[in-house]
């Protein structure tokens, strides 16, 4: 049935960019000052580039001012790495923190609406985990517009690749790279508004697409985030690193599981039990709210399980609060105005007069597809793919290892962003390649099976048992009968799914098509975490095991896994770059050197 497709075109560019985020579009903005006239052609999934998921980040974006005579880039360094557990590349932090500053002077030079204070000057927030002096205080280190950093940083970037001539593709995915001899020449795309498929050729590919958090009933990521990047590279052959490595953000609103942003806690919101105890000084005396993610979640996960949570009649879920009653008018209006809007809007309440229900909400994934410190994509520690190129939250250079600091996420995809970008126009110069003639014939042979099935399985129920079972079983904390359980149920659904039909069997604009497509992406980085998770017999960062309660040296390693047919799983390691700081924290002559240089 696959000879009934065809491609409808083939088209070539300089630079392909799949996915119209943050990363993807200052990418495309440091190409195009770089370079004027380069033919960028820039896709995305939804129906607008505003409509990315990088528009909803609320809290800020941590850098370093070099003027600043009590935060020194150093300390967030150190921050960093101690955050992820040991596990974050440190050549990897250091790059991204010493460029940290120079983005937020790059975004107010395009007009960027940064929250000042009554002096004129940047405000700063705290954010979990961010402090001076090696921990021995809080950091005042985010810079931030009101409580929508994202949506400014979108702002930005979108104008810039419009005024650059960037193309966009909306409503269109990404669904096959082709790769020769270790070489990305472009990638094929179906276009769901014309049902067309069409073959892209592009010195540059460079892979922005985001996270996976749709792999999880209770997340805080938007409706496309389905993994679609990382399942097509394993299908190419490539790994993912550290896919076991999720943040579970602390305080997602209860029932859509809609961020409530760290802001809150950062401008003094307290959580309190059942009791009305503020139970964070029991798990973090020093630090408090302000602790890292991983142990904040993990704090409010046990105070249900051992009795002290509330339980949400309408949604049948408990929790525990979040208490804003006593923070000022000022800081309800100026500082978290979005915020509390979510609270009224979805639950009916009154940040300023009532406790507001939150628990921890799948947030962020740390793993993804392994790249370098300029974000070239590997297949191995030894070997780049030459022309491929990834960034943003489905790129892993490590820079978050195990536990992602609040903050640090915008911070990686707007200068691993320019990072690639630097990359892409060196490589501008060289020749590309040509497409091979079987361009499309995976993707054909894919599309046709979904529409030749009739079983009357419904694809939305098993996508939502899916995602129930990812956050039953591979949620905050895990075991192994219930990582067992997962990877079985994950099993017996890709079962499930093949033989599912289809009501409508067009290509146009055909939504349950797309959804089918997205199935096998969910399915098959939700098997790559749950056999990840299976095989990392520790806790460490985002990975907590019942059973297994302590980190232990013996995984003082990434995680890559490739799964080229879906099940079945081949693991290798990746050594982490301890460059800066060994495992105990005690500094290496380089950190000394970068010590005495600020």
């Amino acid at each position: 049935m696959s000879n009934t497709f065809k491609l409808s075109s083939r088209i070539q560019c300089d630079v392909l960019i799949v996915g119209a985020g943050g990363a993807g579009l200052r990418c495309a903005a440091h190409i195009l000052e770089k370079s004027p006239g380069t033919k960028i052609i820039a896709l995305t999934k939804v129906s607008h580039p505003q409509k990315s998921h990088t528009s909803t980040a609320q809290g800020g974006l941590a850098a370093v001012d070099p003027k600043d005579q009590v935060d020194k880039p150093i300390y967030h360094m150190f921050d960093t790495w101690k955050g992820s557990d040991c596990m974050a590349d440190q050549a990897v932090v250091q790059k991204i923190v010493e460029a940290a500053w120079e983005e937020i002077v790059w975004l107010e030079n395009r007009g960027m609406h940064f929250t000042r204070d009554e002096e004129g000057r940047l405000s700063k927030r705290t954010f979990g985990g961010h402090t001076v002096r090696f921990g021995e205080a809080s950091a005042f280190r985010a810079v931030f517009e009101a409580d929508r950093t994202g949506k400014g940083i979108m702002d930005n970037v979108w104008g810039e690749a419009l005024k650059g001539g960037v193309t966009f593709l909306d409503q269109t995915l990404l669904t096959e790279l082709l790769l020769e001899n270790d070489r990305c020449l472009g990638a094929v795309l179906f276009k769901e508004k014309t049902g067309d498929f069409v073959a892209i050729s592009a010195q540059a590919t460079v892979l922005a697409t985001g996270g996976c958090g749709q792999a999880f009933r209770v997340t805080t990521n938007c409706r496309q985030n389905t993994g679609d990047a990382h399942a097509v590279a394993m299908q190419a052959g490539l790994p993912l690193m550290d896919m076991e490595a999720v943040q579970f953000h602390p305080t997602g609103i209860v029932g859509p599981g809609i961020l409530a942003s760290e802001t809150l806690r950062s401008v003094g919101g307290i959580l309190r039990n059942k009791e009305l105890e503020p139970f964070m000084a029991r798990y973090a005396p020093k630090m408090k709210e302000l602790a890292p993610r991983d142990l904040v979640a993990r704090a409010i996960e046990t105070e249900i399980r051992e009795g002290r949570g509330i339980l949400n009649p309408d949604h049948n879920i408990e929790h525990v609060w979040i208490d804003l009653r006593h923070l000022s008018d000022y800081v309800h209006e100026v500082q978290i105005p979005e915020v509390s809007g979510f609270f009224k809007q979805f639950m009916n309440l009154n940040p300023r007069t009532q406790l507001c229900p939150v628990r921890p909400s799948n947030h962020y994934q740390m793993g993804g597809i392994p790249t370098n410190a300029y974000g070239e994509v590997q297949r191995s520690p030894d070997t780049i793919i030459s022309g491929l190129y990834a960034a943003g939250e489905c790129g892993c250079a490590s820079f978050h290892g195990f536990n992602r600091l609040g903050t640090n996420s915008i911070l990686e995809l707007i200068t691993m962003g320019r990072f690639v970008g630097e990359r892409v126009v060196q490589a501008l110069g060289e020749p590309a390649g040509h497409l091979p003639a079987e361009a499309g014939e995976k993707t054909f042979a894919q599309f046709a099976g979904y529409l030749a099935q009739k079983n009357k399985e419904n694809i939305d129920l098993i996508r939502e048992d899916i995602r129930r079972m990812m956050t039953e079983n591979v949620g905050v904390f895990r075991t192994e009968e219930g990582l067992n359980t997962a990877i079985r149920f994950l099993t017996d659904s890709a079962e499930r799914v093949r033989s599912a039909a289809l009501r409508c069997r067009g290509l146009r604009m055909n939504q349950e098509l797309v959804q089918r497509w997205e199935i096998d992406n969910l399915l098959s980085v939700s098997m790559v975490i749950a056999q990840g998770a299976l095989r990392r017999r520790e806790s460490r960062g985002g990975h907590a095991r019942v059973d297994f309660p302590q980190r232990c040296d013996e995984f003082n390693a990434h995680t890559l896994a490739y799964m080229p047919e879906f099940g079945k799983i081949r693991f290798e390691s990746r050594p982490v770059d301890m460059s800066l700081f060994d495992a105990k924290g005690e500094s290496h002559e380089k950190f000394g050197l970068i010590e005495r240089k600020y």
